[in-house]
């Protein structure tokens, strides 16, 4: 806190001026010392001030609490501290204000100025002085805002006329948060009160001392000067008290012209009576009144214009945006409340101007203001010529990348249209109702509702006397006409997929017109006549849509895929509503369903939306009882499915019986007796068609025979989709489709398709089963029976000649494997459960190349390529199909079912086809991880050393490049990205130490040195595993590096060889950590690592001999101990490797050169001498 300003006025009381006069013409420490012995003088004197404060401030919340502050102590406040004390204290204690101002308003003043200052944050001292005149120059330049850094501390000496202020402050206070910018309760609670008090002090000094023409002019002089500090605490602070100050003085400025119009209205009547009635000395007082009144509106008005110009026109564009937001919510305000004086040209400008403000917010103000301005009727006159100018702007902020300044600038464009017609034109129309497929839910509601009053809401009420037939035939003409307009809107729109959006749009605003089953139905089944046409097929089509997506959006609210901004949870209100509109719509379309359905039955399309329709029932709908109308349905339902094969018919058709199956839903056994018949009628039918086309094991039928045979499977393959169809044998069926002899005529691709797709539902429903079917170790060895023979035949079909065939194959084989799998380890081991089965080796090798040779097939991602659109959506089509073929396989992987060193080749190509694949083998590796690390380690090492593998044997066949052979580049890449993954180097400690050692072995095993080959085969593969090294602790490269000089010292090596520069530079990547360096800069450093200064002190320093004695180097392998990372006693699965606890003698190379390692146990270095 800051003190007391009231002391300094206690102390100026002494002065014929009031107030503290601060020399400029002493030298420096003499009023450094005088100032502070007038401080003290000052502290000592403003005590009495302060018990009056005290006192003051204790009345006041007496009052304000009653009785209550009777039973406690209230301690001294000021008027900062008011704020906490809740609003009727704060009028409390301002009244005592506004007393003790009249007392001694220097004093009082003083103690506002202080408050002011304290709302900013302000830990600093306030000192005053009294100012002459504001028209002297010398004064005026001294008007400084400065910091001493030597003193740390800033200043700021600005005129609040009577008074020059003097602030100091520390210097890091702009840096701090001040109470305006707090997070959480308390900064939004002080923005609330420090308003409240700023339109209380207004509103209760305003027949008082507000027209004394010395508080306005110091508090107006105050916040101006500190609005334009660069101290951004000040200027925030005092931005808003300018701006809330002049919100109360229109308060005012209000009151005072209604106190002017009543005035002038009893003048006006004084002047009408008679003359034996009339009162001259009444008038003449009437009269006086209202000259008083006009001057101080005149007075405030003229307050205002200072604010506005002092504040707000310096102030709008701060570069502080929350000041901005400030200023343009107030104009707004002014704009609307006081529109005699705001609201013109000269003051809607800075409002357009601004709604180009980057910040969101600042432009959310401005349209919020603009709102609430075209919303008054009598202001809409001044607004033609705003309206005109900045349409445009408004117009194209409906595309704000910010959704609620969207959505509230296309509410305001709704007021517009609302209330001129010619404001917009058809063109903006246009633009603007094609917002109603929208992703943004808001915005499409709200431009749905400017679609509900543009174009539907057209329709004149019926006139009253009519009776009741007639309204009821009017209704339906309005509603006719309604959806004529909403039909042609949308074929216009030619958004012929988005109806469902389009109905979501208009349900808020629109939910009457959409939600009238009855009107709809009975216009989709009228019959077009001479005198009234109807609707055309197209529009018949276009409404059937409508319908559903109305039953849809009544049943399960407005959740869509691609649309957010949908509120989630539903209230008890909404609850009811919901539940009523489902009861409406079952007991009406369960009736009339039937006869739709018959009447489109020639339409695919409009069959297949229409028999979408039951699954929205309510299952427990009195109506659901009605036998006949549910006999109805089946029957209308089983005659489309006679008719109709398409993959949309038949899959509405499965899942409307799936719904209407439910045992909680009334009437569901005849809906399952009406499904059972039907899939006997197609078992039976099937049967008797294979039995004509199968023989000796070839398929031959005639084209009709085969089509035949094709709609039934694709209709049982629908049905088996969402139904257990087990016991019609659906296996034992079809399973000969798959063993037919392709080369003696086999089954046509189409009909092996769906074979293959039935028979994976059948297999999975067979495995979802097995806690029910499975009574007997019989069946489950009859379901392991059946479980591989499906494998063999999807074997086989892998290298069929159609490629959706293969395709089905492996994902069928996968699908069936992962839920094999997934049962094998849930299954309750007290009852009888799936027997294991693992696939043939041959099996997983087919799946492996399967994988390669259509998975990562084509140009990858990187390459871009000029492509048309139609061959674009080609290219994703067929990537989709690809990322679900490598899934499916990874799948395998993840669930057990292959070994992880399976997926090596797949991890191969994380790097080529990172943008198609990366996402999928990423996700692989960390589920794999998550079983078994170090396995999954392994796999790592395994794809990396058999890519360097390849690329050797290609190298040295000199052949043509093969696709799958990568280059030594992206191998260290891979081996890069690969590395990246491991992130937490203590919890992935062995496995990175594991792939310095399997690597290490990989290079040097078995490795026999001759004049023909001085190094190994692929000792560039230590390049590649220097990319691990980064992710190896500090001891752990200290021991790595052992192992590698245990390797190493066997063979003769000269390192200043070039065959030799990746166990240089691997080695480099061991060392470097001590250096802080990488592996590049300290490989291809001029300076010897053990030749710095500060080893050869070391060197000279320390000769105490090692703790170790060197190990003979034949004899290494026989005495070697076991290495732990973590130094901790390792398990079997983590296979510790030996290595020597202390390095190799010196050796002498071919060269002659002398390689000496030299261990410093004391501080984990390790040092190399070359």
């Amino acid at each position: 806190m800051i003190p007391d300003p009231a002391a300094t006025a206690a102390s100026s009381s002494k002065n014929s001026s009031g107030a503290v006069n601060h020399s400029e013409d002493e030298s420096g420490n003499e009023n450094r010392r005088r100032s502070v012995r007038r401080r003290k003088r000052t502290h000592e004197g403003s005590e009495n001030v302060k018990r009056s404060s005290a006192k003051a401030a204790r009345s006041s919340v007496r009052r304000a609490g009653g009785g209550h502050s009777k039973r406690r102590h209230v301690e001294a406040v000021t008027l900062f501290e008011v704020l906490t004390m809740g609003r009727s204290a704060m009028q409390a204690v301002i009244d005592d204000w506004i007393e003790a101002y009249v007392a001694d308003r220097d004093s009082s003043l003083l103690d506002l100025i202080s408050f002011f200052i304290q709302c900013a944050g302000c830990k600093g001292v306030v000192t005053a002085e009294m100012c002459q005149s504001k028209e002297d120059s010398e004064v005026m330049s001294k008007m400084v805002e400065e910091l001493d850094e030597v003193a740390g501390l800033q200043y700021k000496k600005f005129l609040a006329f009577p008074w020059i202020l003097t602030v100091t402050w520390p210097m890091d206070t702009d840096s701090m948060e001040y109470p305006l910018i707090q997070s959480g309760p308390y900064g939004r609670w002080f923005h609330s009160e420090f308003c409240d008090f700023v339109s209380v002090l207004v509103a209760q000094s305003q027949h008082s001392v507000i027209f004394d023409s010395y508080l306005m002019n110091t508090l107006i002089s105050l916040l101006t000067e500190l609005s334009n500090s660069y101290v951004r605490a000040f200027r925030h602070t005092c931005t808003l008290a300018a701006v809330k100050l002049l919100s109360s003085l229109v308060a005012v400025a209000l009151t005072l012209s209604a106190s002017i119009e009543n005035s002038q209205k009893l003048f006006e009547v004084q002047k009408t009576k008679t003359m034996r009635q009339k009162s001259s000395l009444q008038l003449e007082r009437i009269q006086k009144k209202i000259t008083e009144l006009q001057e101080k509106r005149t007075e405030i008005e003229s307050m205002m214009d200072i604010i506005f110009k002092g504040v707000f026109l310096k102030r709008y564009r701060d570069v502080l945006p929350e000041i901005r937001s400030i200023c343009m919510e107030e104009l707004g305000l002014w704009m609307k409340l006081y529109s005699s004086s705001f609201l013109n040209d000269s003051y809607l400008k800075y409002t357009g101007w601004m709604m180009h403000d980057k910040i969101p917010d600042v432009r959310l103000k401005c349209v919020l203001g603009l709102q609430g301005l075209y919303r008054d009727p009598l202001l809409l006159p001044k607004l033609d010529l705003f309206t005109s100018r900045f349409k445009d702007r408004m117009i194209s902020m409906t595309l704000d990348k910010d959704n609620e300044v969207a959505v509230q600038t296309m509410k305001l464009l709704v007021l517009i249209s609302k209330t001129s017609d010619d404001a917009l034109s058809p063109d903006d129309y246009k633009q603007l109702l094609q917002f109603v497929y929208s992703s943004q839910r808001p915005l499409a509601a709200t431009a749905g509702e400017l679609l509900f009053t543009r174009l539907l809401n057209t329709v004149a009420p019926a006139s009253d006397t009519q009776d009741e037939i007639n309204e009821e035939e009017t209704h339906k003409q309005q509603t006719f006409s309604r959806l004529k307009a909403l039909l042609q809107f949308y074929q216009e729109s030619k958004l012929h997929k988005h109806v469902v959006y389009l109905v979501d749009s208009l349900w808020d605003c629109g939910g009457s017109l959409l939600k009238d089953w009855p009107t709809l139905t009975s216009v989709l089944l009228q019959e077009g006549s001479s005198q009234s046409p109807g609707l055309s097929r197209a529009e018949q089509a276009v409404l059937v849509e409508i319908l559903v997506a109305s039953v849809r959006q009544a049943s399960e609210g407005p959740a869509l895929a691609g649309r957010t901004g949908a509120k989630k949870v539903m209230n008890a209100k909404e609850k009811k509503i919901q539940i009523d509109d489902c009861t409406k719509l079952t007991d009406h379309l369960l009736v009339v369903l039937p006869k739709l359905l018959s009447k489109f039955s020639s339409s695919a399309d409009s069959v297949a939306s229409l028999m979408k329709i039951p699954q929205y029932f309510l299952p427990d709908c009195p109506e659901a009882e009605n036998t006949q109308a549910v006999s109805d349905l089946m029957a209308e339902m089983g005659a489309i499915l006679d008719h109709h094969s398409g993959p949309a018919v038949l899959e509405a058709a499965a899942r409307t019986y799936l719904s209407l199956c439910g045992e909680e839903t009334a009437g569901s056994s005849m809906v399952r007796a009406a499904r059972d018949a039907l899939v006997q009628q197609w078992v039976e039918r099937l049967t008797a068609l294979l039995g004509d086309a199968l023989q000796d094991d070839s398929f031959s039928a005639d084209e009709e025979k085969t089509g035949e045979i094709l709609s039934t499977l694709m209709k049982l393959r629908a049905f088996h989709n969402c139904h257990d169809l087990s016991r019609w044998s659906p296996f034992e069926l079809l399973s000969p489709l798959l063993s037919a002899d392709s080369s003696q005529g086999g089954a046509p691709p189409e009909v092996l398709l769906e074979a293959l797709q039935c028979l994976c539902y059948s297999m999975l429903w067979s495995l979802n089963m097995s806690g029910d079917s499975l009574t007997s170790r019989d069946k489950a060895v009859a379901q392991r029976l059946q479980l591989r023979l499906f494998c063999e035949r999807c074997h086989h079909c892998l290298s069929h000649g159609d490629h959706a065939v293969r395709q089905q194959a492996f994902l069928g084989v996968c699908d069936v494997l992962t839920a094999h799998s997934y049962q094998f380890h849930v299954w309750d081991p007290t009852s009888y459960g799936p027997l294991l089965y693992t696939p043939s080796p041959k099996l997983q090798r087919a799946l492996l190349t399967f994988v390669c040779t259509h998975v990562f097939v084509g140009p990858d991602c990187d390459s871009q390529s000029s492509v048309s659109k139609n061959s674009e959506v080609e290219r994703l089509e067929d990537l989709h199909k690809r990322r679900n073929l490598l899934a499916a396989y990874c799948k395998l992987v993840v669930h057990g079912v292959l070994e992880m060193s399976m997926a090596a080749e797949v991890f191969m190509y994380y790097v080529k086809y990172s943008n198609d694949f990366g996402d999928i083998i990423k996700e692989t590796m960390c589920r794999t991880r998550q079983m078994e690390k170090m396995e999954s380690s392994r796999t790592l090492v395994l794809c990396l050393q058999q890519l360097l593998i390849r690329l050797k044997r290609e190298q040295d066949s000199g052949g043509r490049a093969h696709p799958g052979v990568q280059t030594f580049t992206s191998i260290k890449e891979l081996a890069r990205r690969f590395a990246l993954t491991f992130g937490d180097l203590v919890k992935f400690r062995e496995c990175v130490v594991m792939i310095h050692r399997n690597g290490i072995e990989f290079v040097f095993q078995e490795f026999s040195q001759t004049p023909e080959t001085p190094t190994p085969a692929y000792l560039s593969y230590l390049t590649i595993l220097s990319e691990f090294s980064s992710k190896l602790l500090k001891p752990d490269k200290k021991t790595v590096f052992s192992y590698l000089q245990k390797h190493t010292a066997e063979h003769i090596t000269d390192l200043r060889e070039e065959c030799w520069k990746p166990l240089i530079y691997y080695r480099a990547s061991l060392l470097a950590a001590a250096e802080g360096e990488d592996a590049v800069s300290y490989a291809s450093s001029d300076r010897r690592p053990n030749r710095s200064p500060f080893s050869k002190q070391k060197l000279e320093g320390s000769r105490s001999p090692c703790p170790f004695s060197p190990a003979d180097s034949k004899g290494g392998k026989a005495h070697r101990s076991s290495f732990s990372p973590s130094h901790q006693d390792k398990t079997p699965d983590l296979d510790p490797f030996p290595v020597p606890v202390d390095p190799p003698a010196k050796r002498l190379n071919a060269e002659g050169s002398v390689v000496s390692i030299r261990v410093e146990t004391d501080d984990d270095t390790v040092e190399v001498e070359l």
